[in-house]
């Protein structure tokens, strides 16, 4: 069977960990989009590990896989994998051969196209990693893919087709010289041959790469369990999220079976785990109508007007809960959660069961609200709307529930729901009434071992 694992928000609500904390059961872990902009954070023994790219499952021994939905970059992926056996583990991970490699013309034409963006007001926040540059060139059919390391004649092919393009593109459209870039030799055939070929070489070595929907339906047919793990959050997949504020990807489950290999069916009879954070983060531009306080440079409008915000409270929540990007470091934009996204994120996966993080963070405030609706032309929205330029005029509408306090929550977690305090157990049911869906497992803490699971998917 399968359990895939969505982010139900804009990133960043602590989906590794809860990979991590349910995952136990799966032999095969899966990435199913997306690059080295995801950042997640496990905690195992006491060890923190930063991942941006190996997927969660491999920190407990599990088969890793980058499906073909993801895009790659090489020097990312061995970079990881090198200082993870230096700690100590030693990952098994396996890489589509349909996934698309990310080059270092894309990463740097990714800050070249964001800083000209910037000048008009139109720059979206990437991480600068080449992930929207590398999905271009595959929706361009001018990618080269992971299979093409393997072939030296069909990766020299693929690089003298595009590179030309791409140095036109610096030097027509943006009018650079591409000598005077920091990284000129990301436009030079012969030094991007010589050092792409020889990661070809490692992959065949360590006999890396698979056919990862023949893999995973053959592991399943073995009887062997699969976890999908979604990168970023539903409400920045490009078709369902605030377009054109998201990624360049489907983090939403319907991507889980384009970016495998296994087919609809096989996802939708599983499990799909929603993952909340108990309140709302994101880093990077776009409208946040329950935000509490501004990120210089994210937040639209932050510079010429903050009147209003409650910076005190945001900053506090943002240093509580850690809210720095596990990529970039950047401060993330804080705000209550937004049950209207919630509802849109439910439809749009079909959860089955909710994972609530970082109840713990909310601790000792006296009141904790949540936006329950919008309000738009004197109308009530209970979900989002379809385009981010009605989404950034709807006025959230608040409902609130008493603060609970700070509790030794590792005791918490040891104990189970039932301790969890009264006010925040309140909170969590009116969470799951909402959406319908029941609460699989709850995190009040950083570590695996300050979770409590109430059911676990692979028995559910």
């Amino acid at each position: 069977m399968t359990v895939t694992i969505v982010g139900s928000q804009l990133g960043d609500e602590g989906k590794g960990g809860i990979v991590d904390l349910l995952g136990e059961p799966a032999d095969v872990v899966v990435r199913y989009q997306g690059g080295d902009n995801a950042g997640h954070t496990v905690v195992h023994d006491g060890q923190e590990y930063k991942l941006s790219l190996v997927p969660s499952g491999a920190i407990r021994g599990k088969v890793g896989i980058l499906g073909n939905g993801c895009v790659v970059n090489p020097r990312t992926l061995f970079g990881e994998i090198d200082d993870l056996q230096g700690m100590g583990v030693d990952p098994d991970v396996r890489v589509a051969e349909r996934a698309h490699v990310i080059l270092p013309y894309h990463r740097v034409l990714d800050g070249i196209e964001e800083e000209a963006k910037s000048e008009t007001d139109q720059e979206v926040g990437t991480t600068g990693r080449g992930i929207g540059p590398t999905y271009e060139d595959k929706a361009g059919r001018r990618g080269v893919r992971v299979g093409d390391l393997l072939d030296p004649e069909v990766l020299r092919e693929r690089l003298e087709y595009a590179v030309p393009q791409k140095r036109a593109v610096v030097e027509d459209c943006y009018g650079l010289a591409v000598e005077d870039l920091e990284d000129p030799a990301a436009f030079d055939v012969d030094a991007l041959f010589e050092e792409f070929r020889e990661f070809g070489r490692r992959l065949a070595e360590a006999d890396m790469t698979v056919d990862a929907g023949n893999y995973l339906a053959d592991a399943i047919a073995d009887g062997r369990t699969v976890m999908l793990e979604g990168a970023q959050g539903t409400i920045i997949d490009i078709d369902h999220g605030n377009y054109p504020y998201v990624t360049s990807s489907n983090p939403t489950a319907g991507g889980a079976a384009v970016g495998t290999g296994l087919s609809p069916g096989v996802i939708g009879t599983g499990e799909i785990i929603g993952v909340v954070k108990a309140y709302l983060t994101r880093v990077g531009s776009g409208p946040l109508p329950t935000e509490l306080g501004g990120v210089v440079g994210d937040t639209p409008g932050y510079d010429e007007a903050t009147e209003g915000r409650n910076e005190e409270l945001a900053e506090y929540i943002r240093e509580e809960g850690g809210e720095y990007g596990t990529v970039t470091g950047r401060p993330r934009r804080v705000g209550w959660l937004d049950v209207p996204m919630l509802r849109h994120a439910t439809r749009a996966n079909g959860f089955t069961g909710l994972a609530v993080n970082h109840v713990d963070v909310l601790a000792g405030l006296d009141e904790v609200q949540v936006g329950h609706a919008y309000e738009l032309e004197g109308e009530e929205l209970l979900t989002m709307p379809p385009t981010t330029e009605r989404w950034a005029e709807c006025e959230a509408t608040y409902r609130s529930f008493e603060g609970w306090p700070d509790v030794d929550w590792a005791d918490v977690a040891e104990e189970g729901y039932e301790a969890i305090p009264a006010n925040a157990r309140t909170y969590l049911e009116y969470v799951s009434d909402e959406l319908d869906v029941p609460i699989y497992a709850v995190g009040v803490g950083p570590s695996r071992d300050h979770s409590i699971v109430r059911t676990d998917p692979y028995e559910a």
